[in-house]
């Protein structure tokens, strides 16, 4: 699935050199990720007019959150499983005193009085309502107006620059570059359904795929698992054998963005032939910036992600309960940070708090929105959060994807496993390759990996499959039936310490075949994916019948059912839950714990894309997990 923009009230600007401010070099800090489509400049924004100005500050110790991370999630290390408390992770990470005076200091020294200057209770961020000149002046930048056919007008620039001795203090500043694609719902229904899918929201293109095969009968037996997958087959695959005995203080989060919703009667279909004892079992509901399960929409394009993360997740962790984080109202939608916002309460306003180009803005002023505060903290992060859902790496700033990304990190402390699908188009992104500028283009040749997989504090799940007249004792392969595994190397992220080894190897002993102008061949970057599971023709029920699907948004719902599993075992030994499984699953003594997967490539960009190989391939990771293998080494643990 991939996420869309959310409307901001305010308008895009375009950010231009304007005259210098009173103090110092500027340098550019941030520039928007991608030029807006079908948005046409109409004027420069009123000098008078009031903008709400948020400066993110730099929170200290960030440097250290892998070497943090590592301490508590290594297999090796003495203080593995010790995981942090919420208030533990917030005052480690707090901006520093130092931090706050030097943009305080900035701030005054520009001009704005102390009076105007506003801290949060947190100390994340400092907010101060400014005209567009003092604005302008500030940042050396223009604010322009853009409009679109709609009479919708926003703001924002291009990109803007700070005093080289405060760079180091700021992350971010609002509202700047960021511009909100998405259109109202009531706007061309038809040109709506393409922004709808396009950042924030879910779209059918980029969930579970279907082949249009209707399933007429329901295998009895793992006889045709080349050809449907059943939880019997991934049960026979990867060696999936407990039943959960700690259902109670175990917890298994699946999110979901409205509109994508499960169907009460489609689980019943999927559990009749499936799961009998489960008919009639749904989620809890956690609703999340007036997230609701709704059924006025209902087709394979609504439906079908949930249904099919919800009842591979039921069947294979009965009778585990499981969370449903469904984000976002019927207006707005939702984004990533939106749904950790509500696991979080501290990074509601994390560096300034949510950005109106990528994310919902509540409350939800439209008419028919969520009209109440923001989910903040609504929840305590689960044990194991699985999300089906993605975008393109390149459709969102570094700085966002950072602030993000150490997000995850922290979660990971608490004791979190954050898994996320690798995308379905192989090495290149949903919205295609990229070109000499980093754009998205017909014409690009540059790989395009996915976000927020591509962080490496997420585990990464690509996808494989049962080769045509192969059975579940015979290898799989990388999945190159309707989908490509995602996969390749970040733009964004270096590569983290656990996987260098592994990443190394590849690239020396594997060259890829093309260019290294095509993708970030330094050597240095994050590889994704981390491991896989199988991702084509999958059963599900929806919309009333038994029908096949593929992608990546069927493996990682299997993998968190298994790393549900292995947290149950530890549970009942007295133990914690694993929480970040990375820096174990690369490791030479978690190996033989995982299928290794050597044949299949995931294709994109005029390329056949990278080969699966021996070892970590950024195709397939480390490989399928063999849960029998995997319990007793997490188990020894801790």
């Amino acid at each position: 699935m991939r996420l869309s923009g959310v409307l901001s009230a305010l308008a895009l600007a375009l950010c231009v050199t304007s005259s210098p401010t009173r103090r110092g070099n500027h340098v550019v800090h941030e520039k928007r990720a991608m030029e807006p489509k079908r948005w046409q400049l109409v004027r420069r924004l009123e000098a008078d007019k009031v903008l709400p100005m948020r400066f993110g500050l730099t929170q200290q110790n960030l440097h250290k959150l892998e070497e943090m991370l590592m301490a508590v999630s290594h297999p090796e290390s003495p203080t593995y499983g010790q995981h942090y408390t919420p208030t533990e992770v917030v005052d480690v990470f707090a901006p520093s005193d130092e931090t706050i005076s030097a943009v305080k200091d900035w701030l005054v020294e520009f001009g704005f009085s102390p009076e105007r200057l506003r801290l949060s209770l947190n100390k994340a961020w400092i907010e101060v309502d400014a005209t567009t000149a003092e604005a302008e002046e500030l940042l050396q930048t223009e604010y322009h107006v853009f409009a679109h056919e709609s009479g919708i007008e926003q703001i924002s620039c291009h990109s803007y620059s700070v005093p080289e001795h405060v760079r180091e203090h700021i992350d971010l500043i609002q509202p700047t570059v960021h511009f909100a694609h998405r259109l109202p719902r009531d706007f061309k229904p038809s040109q709506q359904k393409r922004d709808f899918q396009r950042l924030g929201m879910p779209g059918a293109h980029s969930g579970p795929k279907t082949n249009g095969v209707k399933v007429l009968a329901a295998p009895s037996d793992l006889s045709t698992c080349d050809e449907m997958i059943t939880p019997d087959c991934l049960r026979a695959l990867y060696s999936i054998d407990r039943t959960p005995v700690e259902t109670k203080k175990n917890t298994f989060g699946i999110s979901e963005f409205t509109p994508q919703a499960f169907l009460a009667e489609d689980l019943d279909i999927f559990f009749g032939n499936f799961s009998p004892s489960q008919v009639g079992t749904r989620p809890k509901l956690i609703s999340i910036d007036g997230g609701v399960v709704q059924t006025e929409d209902q087709s394979f394009d609504f439906n079908g992600e949930s249904d099919l993360d919800l009842e591979y997740g039921f069947a294979l962790t009965n009778p585990q309960p499981i969370l449903l984080l469904q984000a976002g109202d019927l207006v707005e939608g939702a984004s990533f940070n939106n749904l950790l916002d509500a696991i979080d309460a501290s990074f509601c306003t994390f560096e300034g708090g949510d950005n109106p180009e990528f994310d919902g803005i509540y409350p939800d002023r439209e008419r028919g929105g969520f009209d109440h505060p923001e989910s903040c903290g609504i929840i305590a992060p689960p044990f194991v959060i699985s999300t089906s859902y993605g975008q393109d790496e390149a459709s969102v700033t570094n700085a966002y994807a950072q602030r993000q990304c150490t997000e995850y990190g922290k979660l990971g402390l608490l004791g979190t496993t954050i898994l996320y699908s690798s995308g379905d188009s192989g090495v290149a992104g949903d919205g295609g390759c990229l070109d000499d500028n980093n754009q998205e283009s017909e014409n690009g040749t540059r790989f395009n990996p996915d976000f927020p997989v591509s962080c490496p504090f997420v585990t990464g799940v690509g996808a494989t499959q049962v080769n045509p007249g192969s059975t579940v004792s015979d290898p799989e392969s990388a999945c190159m039936q309707v989908i490509f595994s995602g996969g390749g190397f970040s733009n964004f992220f270096e590569m983290p310490s656990f996987q260098a080894e592994a990443v190394t190897n590849f690239l020396t002993n594997h060259p890829p075949p093309f260019p290294a102008t095509q993708f970030n061949a330094s050597g240095k970057a994050r590889g994704i994916p981390d491991l896989s599971a199988n991702g084509a023709n999958y059963v599900i029920g929806v919309d009333g019948e038994l029908e096949l699907v593929f992608g990546t948004s069927c493996s990682s719902p299997v993998t968190g059912s298994i790393i549900t599993l292995i947290n149950d075992a530890r549970i009942e030994a007295g133990k914690g839950p694993v929480g970040f499984i990375n820096p174990a699953i690369y490791t030479a003594s978690f190996q033989k714990a995982f299928h290794d997967i050597t044949t299949g490539s995931n294709p994109g960009c005029g390329t056949i894309g990278f080969n699966a190989t021996e070892g970590w391939d950024p195709v397939t990771g480390v490989g399928t997990p063999n849960m029998t293998a995997l319990l007793p080494l997490f188990l020894a643990l801790p």
